[in-house]
């Protein structure tokens, strides 16, 4: 039986990662505080109340140093704190101390790239790369398969940003779960599609450069690249890493 192995969480989308125990996740919502925020560059065109896609922000399929940033999330005070090998750790508000943050971010962005210029908020979802509030989620057997066709060691589960790890399912099997329903502690969720991957997978999450060539594996060995899957929650519930995957 399949099982929960890790919960995660991206307070500001592509800009950092957060492990979580435990999270209660809601009916038609994206997990709480994953892509609260939003990095928004010069070039994007977004209408404030109304989600936009991700080209519109910063990511690090543009700028691959951008994958190295962790963050932990304060959800009493909705302060942030930000770590990166090449930056001083920066703590600071979202919704009140923006500069602060364009700041200490801009010198991670490759400079022929749009820059970031304000945080972009939508009151009441996440900003997933759904045009529908989204929970995402990875086949840790499909990682260690990818990894072995690609004659490496190890490829870290975090290039991927999602945020629950499944762990004893078969190698690929989680695209057969797509139309399928999941009870995973008290929370059920419709799985909806696959993940296609960009760019931002290549970088590796501890240093920031581009050093596996995930895309051109999955391409090679499978002729797609989807790795792993979007969920909606349709029941309200609470999942605690290591609780078991039923498919309903």
């Amino acid at each position: 039986m399949a099982t929960v192995s890790a919960l995660w969480r991206h307070p500001i989308k592509s800009h950092g990662r957060e492990a979580l125990s435990t999270v209660t996740l809601a009916k038609g919502q994206a997990m709480p505080w994953d892509r609260r925020w939003g990095v928004a560059h010069e070039a994007a065109k977004l209408t404030d109340g109304k989600w936009g896609p991700c080209v519109n922000f910063s990511r690090g399929s543009k700028s691959a140093s951008l994958m190295a940033i962790s963050a932990t999330c304060d959800e009493e005070t909705s302060r942030v704190t930000l770590t990166h090998p090449e930056r001083p750790d920066l703590a600071f508000d979202p919704d009140q101390e923006q500069d602060r943050f364009l700041d200490w971010v801009r010198p991670l962005v490759d400079a022929d790239r749009a820059q970031p210029a304000r945080l972009f908020k939508l009151e009441g979802r996440g900003l997933t790369d759904t045009d529908y509030p989204s929970i995402s989620l990875l086949n840790l057997a499909s990682n260690a398969d990818l990894a072995d066709k690609m004659g490496t060691d190890n490829i870290s589960v975090l290039r991927w940003r999602c945020n629950l790890h499944l762990d004893g399912l078969e190698p690929w099997q989680e695209f057969d779960l797509i139309g399928k329903t999941l009870r995973i502690g008290t929370a059920e969720l419709a799985v909806k599609e696959p993940i296609v991957r960009c760019l931002a997978t290549t970088a590796n999450p501890k240093t920031g450069l581009r050093d596996l060539e995930t895309l051109a594996a999955l391409n090679t060995h499978w002729d797609h690249q989807n790795f792993g899957i979007y969920a909606e929650v349709t029941t309200t519930g609470r999942i605690t890493v290591g609780d078991s995957v039923q498919v309903l």
